[in-house]
């Protein structure tokens, strides 16, 4: 009987994880730094500090921020002090890619 049990119970485990996994899957960021532009300002200016709204799709393309860093025309943008800042505020560290 206790064995049936534990069968029963990592079964029941083995689901929840493989059923955690299918949703991690299915919600894919996609890349696109336009999702940003709430950013810009506080990236432009330093007196500006970034919005909630900035900080949300910031957290949202942080998988992205390699290729954006790596990218010549966002780098300009990410890779600077007010981009910095903009990060350490809103609580997203910068990758080292």
């Amino acid at each position: 009987m206790k064995t049936a049990y534990t069968s029963l119970l990592v079964i029941a485990m083995m689901l929840t994880l493989l059923f955690s996994n299918q949703i991690q899957v299915s919600v894919a960021v996609t890349c696109s730094p336009v999702q940003l532009a709430p950013c810009l300002g506080a990236i432009m200016s330093s007196s500006t500090p970034p919005s909630n709204a900035c900080c949300s799709r910031l957290r949202e393309q942080k998988p992205c921020l390699c290729g954006y860093m790596k990218d010549p025309t966002l780098k300009q943008y990410v890779n600077t002090p007010n981009g910095k800042k903009v990060a350490n505020t809103c609580d997203v560290p910068l990758p080292n890619c």
